[in-house]
Parts: C-alpha cells; structure tokens; sequence
C-alpha cells in the first residue's frame, strides 16, 4: 500500500525546515538535512510537494512564534516512534517557553535515572522540531550540547525566548 506523504520546504528565519503531513496531521517538522532519516518510516511512500492546511497552520504558528507572538503550538500531531520515544518527547513538551532543564533531569522526570544517553538519543530523534522543544534541553553543566540543527540554531531559538547560557 503506498503511503500519500505531502511536504512542503519553508524558509525560517533559522534556515530551511521541511514539513511533512498525512493530509490532516503534521507528521514532522525537520531540520532540511533530517528528512532521509524521518523517511524510514514509510514502506513505500508517494510524496506529494503540498501545503495542506495542517502544513500552512503550522508555518502560520511558526512564523507567530519566531515574531515572539507565541509561546506554545496548537497543531495536531501524529508522532512515529518507539514508546520509549514518544515518552521522552511528551516529557520535553512539558518544559515551559523560556526555560531549560538538563538530559540528566529529564530522564529522572521520566522515572529514567540511568538512561540520560537513551534519552538523549530519543530526544535526537524528535520528529517536530521546535513544537516539541528539544531545543530547551541542555547539559548538566548548563552549556549547550548536541542538537540536530547544530548547536548555533540551539542557541539562537534559546536566545529568542530570552535563554542566555554562558
């Protein structure tokens, strides 16, 4: 059964993002160099270069949140992992605007203690970027560490939702 994926390509103020969608969910928000790993998912998908409404309310919020007009998202997702995953996302979606933890209290909110690099790894794999704020995510010793758009894009979404680190 071939899967219809619709995507469209938008230029942030932070670079390229590639969105994806089932036609009523956003299914994920990339960093451009991500999408091949994201892909893995499908058997044989038909991708289809659309903006489907879920895609364009995305940009919308996108472009809300990079003008410091929003906060949190309101878009309907459809997130594809493993449950370990998906538990580690739902913790990084409950970490507020403008705030920060560490990979370390991320995994004991989890119940997690000694998986800090499973966590790390699940976090690596969001598949919405910037919705799911991985991005709030930092090393114990409070410095900026790995990030899938690279540690200067890290920074910069910290920095716009005024998180200065050394």
């Amino acid at each position: 059964m071939t899967e219809k994926i619709y995507f469209y390509k938008w230029q942030s103020p932070i670079g390229e993002l590639s969105l994806y969608s089932d036609g009523t969910t956003l299914l994920s928000l990339l960093f451009a160099e991500d999408a091949l790993d994201f892909l893995k998912h499908f058997k044989n998908p038909q991708m289809i270069e659309h903006a489907t409404p879920v895609i364009e309310k995305t940009i919308e919020q996108l472009k809300e949140y990079f003008a410091k007009a929003r906060t949190q998202f309101d878009i309907p997702l459809n997130l594809l992992g493993t449950p370990f995953q998906k538990k580690a996302w739902a913790e990084l979606a409950k970490i507020p605007y403008g705030s920060t933890i560490s990979y370390s209290d991320q995994a004991k909110n989890m119940q997690a203690e000694k998986a800090v690099r499973a966590v790390g790894t699940a976090n690596s794999k969001n598949p919405v970027a910037i919705i799911i704020p991985c991005h709030r995510v930092i090393a114990s010793n409070g410095k900026i560490a790995g990030y899938a758009g690279g540690v200067n894009i890290k920074a910069k979404l910290l920095a716009l939702e005024g998180v200065l680190l050394n």
